[in-house]
């Protein structure tokens, strides 16, 4: 019988497959899975985000040992087979264990099948690694887990050295990013000695290098959030009102706020994460300066110029995100930018009204590609004579590349994120 840990994995590790399905993060937070013991959980989460992150990897090794395609399999199989050879080549996992738990969880005639591959890849090990320099597109798809079309596209665009790096930077578990509750000062030294934090060049940013951060973040001294995602509200950090126009989860909301606003109008447009996001600043005690708002930033409710900072941190492909959401490498296809670009332009025009003549809007995606990043605001620009790029401040110089503010996990160990000032002319209309 399959640990329940392993069962869950291969039910998620299904429905990840399924074209328009849910994210990882939602068809994990279940209540099955909180119900597993802590350890359990975290293997869970382990051979979920594992698998998926490692896929090309897994898969070479897999195709060695078969007569047909991979693709050719009933999913159940090809999940059962995934888990396996995920334990086999990356964990500690006995393999007598990783192959016989795997095996139950194949149905029925599927099991010998999954028994004999497993067994020839446990004797065998994984498949040679493609040199990087002398083979970078095979390196990208196979060690480096991209999907074809996005390992051709950053060959195109970054070059070969560059584009290994960035893959390469988000094979790994994520490092654990904070930033502490102004508001719960005198527990921060508790805090600060459980997770012996290194300082990052982000202002209040830390990375934890021991402990356990999750129970600070529960009890709302520390807030877990990655530091290109801390980059880009500091950006927008101004005195004055400020409008968070898609601020769901919230972090960027409370650290406008941490920062200095005066009030911070946080909205978001589904209910469900509206009322995630009204949890979030009454546990952080914030709900005196960030108020939380049911709003669409597409059509915002509030009149022309009542802000003087406005962040669209735009939903997108979240292509900048792969280490900590790895199902989005298999998720998102190239078809999806065009899309995602529509909506951030409409994002774009129907915020720039808002902001006061001389006031600031900040554009950010986590996306790495450009259609969602400089396209955008190129085309805002070409469209909004009263708007210009500002450059980055002097605190932001590492982050800054050309009239834009980058951040990228082989130049910084962040998530990817990409950030456009754009200053409204005083007498703009």
């Amino acid at each position: 019988m399959p640990t329940p840990a392993r069962r869950l994995a291969h039910r998620v590790l299904l429905a990840a497959e399924q074209v328009g399905g849910s994210s990882l993060s939602t068809l994990l937070n279940t209540p099955e899975s909180e119900r597993l013991d802590a350890r359990d959980r975290g293997f869970l989460h382990e051979l979920c985000a594992g698998s998926l992150r490692r896929q090309g990897t897994i898969d070479a090794a897999l195709v060695a040992q078969l007569d047909r395609p991979l693709a050719r399999l009933d999913p159940p199989v090809r999940a059962a087979l995934r888990l396996g050879a995920y334990q086999l080549l990356f964990t500690r996992v006995p393999p007598r264990a990783a192959v016989s738990e795997s095996v139950e969880l194949a149905p029925g005639r599927g099991r010998g099948f999954v028994n004999a591959v497993l067994r020839a890849l446990a004797r065998s090990g994984a498949a040679a690694e493609p040199d990087p320099v002398a083979d970078p597109r095979s390196w990208l798809t196979r060690t480096g887990s991209l999907p074809d079309w996005l390992a051709e596209r950053w060959l195109q665009r970054l070059g070969p050295e560059r584009a290994v790096a960035r893959a390469r930077a988000q094979l790994g578990v994520p490092p654990v990013h904070f930033r502490l509750n102004p508001a719960r000062a005198a527990e921060h030294a508790a805090a600060l000695e459980a997770l012996c934090p290194r300082p990052l060049p982000i202002a209040g940013a830390f990375e934890a290098t021991a402990g356990d951060a999750q129970p600070w973040s529960e009890r709302g001294v520390i807030y877990l959030q990655d530091a290109g995602a801390q980059l880009v509200a500091r950006l927008a950090a101004t005195p004055g009102r400020a409008l968070d126009a898609c601020a769901a989860p919230g972090g960027k909301s409370l650290l406008l706020a941490d920062a200095g606003a005066r009030l911070v109008v946080a909205a978001e447009a589904a209910a469900p994460r509206a009322r995630t996001l009204r949890q979030l600043v009454a546990r952080w005690g914030a709900a005196e300066r960030v108020r939380p708002v049911q709003a669409d930033g597409t059509r915002p409710p509030f009149k022309p110029g009542s802000f003087d900072t406005v962040l669209v941190d735009a939903p997108c492909s979240g292509l900048g995100t792969l280490g900590r959401h790895p199902d989005i490498r298999w998720r998102v296809t190239a078809a999806d930018l065009p899309r995602q670009a529509a909506r951030q332009a409409s994002l774009l025009a129907a915020c720039a009204p808002l902001v006061v003549p001389g006031g600031l809007l900040v554009y950010a995606t986590c996306s790495t590609e450009p259609e969602e990043n400089e396209d955008v605001v190129a085309a805002f620009l070409a469209a909004r004579a009263d708007y210009a790029l500002e450059p980055a401040p002097e605190w932001a110089a590492p982050f800054a590349e050309g009239d834009h503010v980058r951040a990228t996990p082989e130049g910084h160990g962040t998530e990817a994120f990409f950030a456009a000032l754009l200053r409204r002319r005083a007498g703009g209309s």
